[in-house]
Formats: structure tokens, sequence, C-alpha cells
């Protein structure tokens, strides 16, 4: 585990795992590097995995800059540059699917290949009205109430089944509770104003997208307000998606082997 400092003063906090390609993952909001915690270990079979905390968030300090997702997506792109690295394999996750589309638009000579899975390039209203409501649960209860909100949305209905589902709700609380509720309203907000249609066309790298069926959070096809993966597919010249079945929002703790295959599979082709 180890910490680089930005030119804008932010200390992030990162870990690596395994060997060979760098896949830097992208974390969702509120999570933090955990959100990774069942996906990295078949990760690592294949690549040297960097798991990080983005500002605010876990044990990384400063804020986010300002510019909404473009901010955040050049404070990645210093973190990649001040960790070492000149090129890598991007894998980014609900909000940070948003923020590693929007890197790979804005600094595509950092970005091998690319993979997003569980995002909307555009919250339709019914995902706005969802994240309304976990802003005022962060304001008033706190994360913790914040992890169990985003859980209803977030899982497909036959995780609750299963005998690891309670230790896995517990362990998202911890994991939300390591970020402030700050932290969690501007990212919520930054979301809630961008709309990502426009970057689009400017990404160049091979991408893979990933979905779960069940994703109540960011459908792959949602009302005609919003942007899915579904119209993003459609505008990436070099793109193929995969979406799971009996699967939610969180695919890398819902089915994180399945996820690592289909990542390890394109990210190596013709290698």
């Amino acid at each position: 585990m180890s910490t680089v400092t930005l030119p804008g003063g932010e200390t992030i906090w990162y870990k690596t795992t395994g060997s060979g390609d760098p896949l830097v993952q992208i974390h969702g909001s509120a999570f933090g590097h955990r959100n990774f915690e069942r996906m990295t270990p078949f990760a690592a079979r294949d690549f040297e995995v960097v798991d990080f905390d983005l500002p605010g968030y876990g044990e990384s300090r400063g804020g986010p800059r300002p510019g909404g997702m473009e901010g955040l997506a050049d404070q990645v792109f210093e973190f990649i540059r001040a960790a070492g690295y000149e090129r890598v394999h991007v894998h980014g996750t609900s909000f940070g699917a948003m923020i590693g589309l929007t890197l790979a638009a804005r600094h595509p000579e950092v970005i091998d290949r690319l993979v997003l899975s569980c995002f909307l390039a555009r919250y339709d209203r019914a995902a706005r009205m969802m994240r309304g409501t976990w802003k005022l649960a962060a304001r008033d209860s706190g994360m913790e109430a914040v992890a169990d909100l985003t859980s209803v949305a977030g899982f497909a209905r036959g995780f609750y089944e299963l005998d690891r589902a309670e230790a896995q709700l517990q362990s998202m609380r911890d994991a939300f509770s390591k970020t402030t509720p700050e932290a969690f309203i501007a990212g919520t907000e930054t979301i809630e104003r961008t709309d990502l249609s426009p970057l689009v066309a400017h990404v160049t790298a091979p991408a893979l997208l990933i979905a779960g069926d069940e994703d109540n959070m960011t459908p792959f096809r949602p009302a005609p307000s919003g942007v899915g993966m579904a119209q993003v597919a459609e505008r990436l010249p070099q793109c193929e998606t995969h979406v799971l079945e009996n699967c939610g929002h969180y695919l890398v703790i819902e089915q994180p082997e399945r996820a690592s295959e289909l990542v390890a599979e394109f990210l190596t082709r013709d290698r």
C-alpha cells in the first residue's frame, strides 16, 4: 500500500495486487477501493491490479477538482502518472465508469483498453429521483443508511438468498462509513448534472461494456430522458457488450469471477 501526492496537493492512497499489464480500477460513489474487494483476487491472476481511493473517499485526502467529471478524470490521470504508469487498462464501475469514459476521451494517450460497467452516460428522471433520496439519507442519517438504501436498488433479488448476503451488506456499511457525506453528496450532484453523450465520439480505445440484467440503478436501457449503455455501445466504434443474467448493479460484488473472466478475455485478446 502506498500514497502519492498530486500537483493540486491531494494525497491518493492505492495498492497493487498481482502482476502483468496494469489494470487501474475506478470505484463507484461511496465505496472507495473496497468496491472491488471481491473482484480483485480474480483479476490479479492476469494483471497488476491497481485499486485506489478517489479524493474524499477511504484513505485518500483532498477533494474533487472544479470542473465536475472532467476535473475528476484529470485527477485520475495525474494519479496514474504519479504512480509511475505510462499506459494502462482501465475498469470503471458506476460513478467510476463515468470517470473512466471521461478519462478516455480527455487523455487517450494513457488508455490501452477500457472496461465500463453499470453506468448511465446521462441519468434519466427515475435515476435522479433515486439519487435524491440517497442525498437526503446522507445528510440526515449518515453513510451507513446510504449503504442500505443503495443495496435495495443495487443487488438482484436472488442475492439476498445467498448465505454471504448479510456479511456483504455489513462490509458495504463499513466501506461507506469511510466516505464523508459531503464527498458522497458532491459526487452525486456531479453525476446529476453530467451528460457524457458528447464525449463518447472522442473515445478511441477498444471498449467492453458489462451490465446486469436486474440493474435498477443504471439499467442497460434507461427511460428516454437518459442515455444508457445500450446507446453508448451504438456510438463507440470498437465496442462489445455483455449483460449478465440474474445480476444487479453491483456485478463486481455479485458475480466477480464471471466479470473477471470477461475482462481478462477482452484485455488479453490478440496479445
